[in-house]
């Protein structure tokens, strides 16, 4: 069905209405069909960002002002105060801001992205969307900036470190490059990434330049509630917790102990095990430089995996605002 406005150009404070099969008023996609169906229309796109980003109404990015006027025709709204008189369309001030792809590209690109189990490649969402490999590549990292957990809310309870390394298998190296043998520098050449799990809650992890005491207690003192209980390997790097306040105990994995009573790291290493199978499986090659961004993706999917596929959508949808990523920016590196 052809969509009809409901607002005409130049009604004050409105977000647009469609009629359509797909309007926000019927039932919302919970599947990746459904969205495929659902978000074909740019202006049921239009609406459904709308609404998601200005339960209250439009609000102009540039003022903060509330009096604004949607002209229909150019699908932008138009802010009404006296020193604006700005124009700007849903996407002002998200991560599909200056994007020539409209959203109807755009929402099904991110509910691949928020709901895939083991990363999703720019080769297959290129095909799935029919856009450029460059273009995909360009999206994907655009929509990991709106899967990274930007809360200061520090985790408490019970929580578990550790650090991995993501990085090509040492016997696949040239012999310049390998260490020594009998070396216990098993992540030589690798980009490291350290990590805390609360147990019955959130998981957060960082990518680090190295492993020592300095780097990977700030770590937990910026991320973890001090009072609280931590477990971890054997590193030396932790032998301060106590000093800090954090009630401190390890498991010896360099002797083969993996558990000692509730003392363990298992929860934050099943995090690197569903990172390590993305990369492994999907992406292949990581350029160290861009590790971060994919490490935010699978963390966002490992807290929010109890989750329905339209929640963890709109999640990230919610999670677009104030987050940007020029071409120019993704390319400096």
């Amino acid at each position: 069905m052809e969509a009809t406005r409901a607002n005409h150009p130049g009604q004050a404070g409105s977000i647009p209405v469609v009629s359509t099969d797909h309007s926000t008023s019927a039932r919302k996609p919970r599947t990746l069909i459904e969205a495929v169906r659902y978000f074909s229309d740019e202006d049921v796109c239009i609406e459904y960002v709308a609404r998601l980003r200005w339960p209250n109404g439009p609000v102009c990015p540039a003022c903060g002002g509330t009096e604004i006027i949607y002209l229909a025709s150019r699908r932008v709204w138009k802010c009404k105060a006296k020193d604006c008189k700005k124009q700007f369309s849903v996407k002002k001030g998200t991560i599909f801001e200056q994007s020539p792809l409209g959203l109807d590209k755009w929402l099904p690109g991110l509910w691949l992205i928020a709901n895939s189990k083991n990363g999703v490649s720019s080769h297959e969402v290129a095909r799935a969307l029919g856009i450029t490999q460059k273009s995909a590549r360009h999206l994907l990292h655009r929509c990991r900036e709106a899967l990274r957990d930007g809360t200061f809310e520090l985790l408490d309870g019970t929580i578990e470190v550790d650090e991995t390394f993501i990085g090509g298998k040492v016997d696949n190296k040239h012999a310049s490059k390998r260490p020594p043998k009998g070396s216990s520098i098993g992540g030589a050449g690798k980009t490291i990434v350290v990590g805390a799990r609360q147990r019955g809650g959130k998981a957060r992890a960082r990518v680090v330049p190295d492993r020592t005491s300095k780097t990977l207690m700030r770590f937990v003192t910026t991320n973890v509630d001090p009072g609280a209980q931590v477990y971890t390997d054997e590193a030396s790097a932790y032998f301060y917790l106590r000093w800090d306040g954090y009630k401190h105990a390890t498991v010896t994995h360099s002797k083969g102990e993996y558990v000692r009573g509730s003392i363990s790291t298992n929860g934050v290493e099943n995090l690197w095990s569903l990172l390590k199978r993305s990369i492994h499986g999907t992406y292949v090659q990581v350029a160290p430089e861009h590790l971060s961004r994919y490490v935010d993706e699978r963390t966002f999917a490992y807290n929010l995996r109890e989750r329905t596929d339209l929640e963890r959508f709109e999640t990230a949808l919610a999670q677009s605002v104030g987050r940007r990523l020029t071409w120019a920016q993704l390319t400096e590196t």
